[in-house]
């Protein structure tokens, strides 16, 4: 699969409108889709373990999306084959009064993952300039002084985001991001069936209807974010979301491609260690 036709270019405005939520890539049936999957999970195990005990770089994978794009299964097949104490997932809700009280990475920066490990965010520090550029009312609550808004603040979020990926990347951890790019039909009948079956109840909240009144707006927001923060550091991926076991193949298919790029090694032993041993086989082949 060629996963850099979902790859945002850097340095141009893309429109959402040229990318399909319904493409399928190089699959016909939902069975090829799951053939590689499968294939991919095995090798991101295997190159997870490596990553592990390198303990050089950190791998953090941004998730983003209109609800019901299926951020939720994609963590949760992609991530299935993964050794839990290597793994963490981080799933962000509204803002918490503390949370307020510190600048809006502060929460997420408390997250990263640390060196050896895979880090997920579902959802980020990117719904700053998301769900708050669509609803600027809750700019209030979060107490900027005055200087810090005006007409200027998207694009200084924009410029702040590309430097601190940037700085994270020159330490080591590799930055991974996905747009999950669902239509607003595919959203109504995801959202339908959630109302529907008594088991995905628990799933629906009134909210979720209420904001596809804003569809648009968050296309525009989407639009803008994509274009504004896709860089050679922390590159975005938009990925097509209306048939999921599609969604879960390209994702798959980034992250253990991301991960071969970094020639991962397992730590060689040094005299002293092989020394040691060779003293323990002797100690535990002496033993009666």
């Amino acid at each position: 699969m060629n996963h850099e036709t979902y790859l945002v270019p850097t340095g141009h405005r893309i429109d959402l409108a040229d990318y399909d939520p319904g493409d399928t890539g190089p699959f016909r049936t939902k069975e090829d889709a799951f053939a590689k999957l499968q294939e991919d999970i095995e090798e991101l195990a295997r190159l997870q373990d490596i990553l592990y005990a390198q303990n050089t770089y950190a791998l953090l994978l941004i998730f983003q999306a209109m609800d019901a794009a299926g951020k939720d299964s994609t963590i949760k097949h992609v991530m299935s084959g993964v050794n839990p104490q290597g793994c963490q997932v981080y799933s962000f809700k509204t803002p918490s009064a503390e949370e307020l009280d510190h600048d809006y990475m502060w929460r997420c920066m408390k997250a990263l993952p640390e060196r050896g490990r895979i880090g997920i965010f579902n959802r980020s520090y990117y719904e700053e300039v998301l769900v708050v550029r669509v609803h600027p009312e809750i700019l209030e609550r979060e107490q900027l002084p005055p200087e810090s808004k005006g007409e200027n603040l998207w694009k200084h979020r924009f410029e702040d985001i590309n430097n601190i990926e940037r700085y994270l990347a020159r330490n080591g951890l590799v930055i991974r991001k996905f747009f999950l790019h669902v239509s607003k039909e595919e959203q109504k009948k995801r959202f339908l069936e959630r109302i529907e079956k008594p088991a995905k109840n628990w799933k629906f909240s009134l909210v979720d209807v209420e904001e596809r009144r804003h569809w648009e707006e968050y296309m525009d927001a989407y639009a803008d974010m994509l274009s504004a923060t896709s860089t050679a550091w922390a590159p975005w991926y938009i990925v097509p979301a209306d048939h999921k076991w599609f969604t879960r193949a390209v994702v798959a298919d980034v992250v253990v491609k991301t991960l071969r790029s970094l020639d991962l090694r397992y730590p060689e032993s040094g005299e002293e260690h092989r020394r040691d041993l060779r003293r323990a086989r002797d100690m535990l082949e002496a033993e009666h």
